[in-house]
């Protein structure tokens, strides 16, 4: 279940910014996800905390990533969205599940991500990304 405030329009935009991102992610192309970024950037995760100020370094932060999901038979991922609240009318913060999927359907495994999205002239781009990577997470459904 969605939680949203009143405002669901900021909400329902970063929504829709976050499933094209889990469209383009699931290519696993580093630079079919950069333009989803804001320049800088926040990631926060059991690595530790890592800021991002150009796309090169997005890129840095997603070409492991990536080379170690296609090693492992990732097919897609798609986002389990749990929470979402509109902070401003220019920060939306979406709480959810990566769920990640083999080539054979099966499911490879469940991330704890947290989203800030910041709206620019561009549009929503994700300012913050939080990961729990401790596949423990709660299966709903």
């Amino acid at each position: 279940m969605v939680s949203t405030d009143s405002d669901t329009n900021s909400g329902a935009a970063a929504t829709r910014v976050l499933a094209e991102y889990y469209r383009a992610f699931s290519t696993l192309e580093v630079q079919a996800v950069l333009p989803y970024f804001h320049e800088p950037s926040l990631f926060i995760g059991p690595q530790g905390v890592f800021a991002a100020s150009t796309s090169a370094l997005v890129e840095a932060v997603f070409t492991p990533a990536m080379e170690g999901l296609r090693a492992r038979g990732f097919a897609r991922s798609e986002l389990n969205v749990q929470n979402v609240k509109s902070l401003s009318a220019t920060t939306t913060l979406v709480i959810g599940v990566a769920l990640r999927y083999k080539l054979d359907g099966q499911e490879l495994e469940r991330v704890g991500v947290t989203y800030v999205l910041y709206k620019s002239d561009a549009g929503w781009k994700i300012a913050v990304l939080i990961i729990d990577d401790t596949n423990d997470v709660t299966r709903q459904g």
